[in-house]
């Protein structure tokens, strides 16, 4: 199994596939905050399908300009709030609206300014007494508090604690907190052992067909499932599969179903219990 995920990975580790990543958005800037602005909101854009998605997210940040953070911080609210929406007044993205767009970058700008302008790590640390998923909770119970009750924003605010896999905010926490390509591994206090896979249909679906997790939910306990089946395999770096599983769907080469040309040029085929090879060995 570790082999064939390392070949995995050797396949999909590569620029060509970080190109239909929102990720490759965030790492075009140049400053560490204008990265983490830029990835908070793409991270939570990061559904649907990738190149329209990817338009959205461009769009999203173009008013805020090459330094997205410190414009951001420039600005007081209501300017902030102004611009933005001036800027914006036609951007959409599938459950996202405009307004929901400028309250999340506002929530940022907030967030950032409480901590003394070190951004969000501070507020989703993990303590001695807290846990990774209760300080995440604490955060997400705090905006659904502070934002509007939108169906887009709420879409952004799923709770770790009421079992939700929380997928864009692991996608989030994976990019800054680790350090191993593609990663931008920017937060330095946040521990590397805290993190969760960001749990999406096509890596919920391949790790079943791997033997990862045998649950069908796609919720946080089948998260958390397959990340200790995979810390088996690389203890000190499990997430470092991640990027490789989540392209096999996101590009289209597996779509869970056995065919003999498809399945015999995948990296997976002796070890996947849905490939073509392990049925014609069955």
């Amino acid at each position: 199994m570790k082999n064939a995920l390392q070949a995995l990975r050797t396949h999909y580790d590569t620029s060509r596939a970080l190109d239909q990543d929102p990720l490759v958005l965030a790492m075009g800037y140049p400053e560490p905050w204008d990265r983490e602005l830029a990835a908070f909101v793409a991270a939570h854009l990061a559904y649907g399908r990738v190149a329209p998605m990817l338009r959205a997210i461009r769009s999203a940040m173009e008013p805020l300009g090459d330094w997205p953070a410190h414009r951001l911080r420039a600005w007081s609210e209501v300017e902030a709030e102004r611009h933005l929406e001036e800027a914006l007044p036609d951007w959409k993205w599938r459950f996202h609206t405009r307004r929901d767009l400028v309250a999340w970058i506002l929530a940022w700008k907030r967030l950032d300014q409480e901590s003394g302008l070190r951004g969000l790590e501070p507020h989703l640390l993990p303590g001695p007494e807290l846990s990774a998923d209760q300080a995440l909770s604490r955060l997400v119970q705090r905006l659904r508090k502070e934002l509007p009750p939108t169906h887009g924003l709420r879409f952004c605010l799923p709770d770790p604690l009421e079992g939700s896999a929380c997928k864009r905010w692991r996608l989030f926490l994976r990019w800054m907190v680790r350090r191993g390509w593609p990663d931008l591994g920017q937060w330095t206090d946040y521990p590397p052992s805290s993190l969760v896979i960001p749990l999406d249909t096509h890596v919920a679906r391949i790790s079943r067909l791997l033997g990862l997790t045998s649950r069908t939910a796609s919720d946080g306990r089948t998260a958390r499932e397959i990340t200790e089946a995979l810390r088996e395999l690389e203890p000190q770096d499990p997430l470092s599969y991640d990027f490789a599983i989540s392209h096999l769907g996101i590009l289209g080469d597996c779509n869970g179903v056995a065919e003999p040309v498809r399945c015999s040029g995948c990296a997976l085929a002796g070890v996947c219990s849905g490939g073509y090879r392990s049925r014609s060995a069955r």
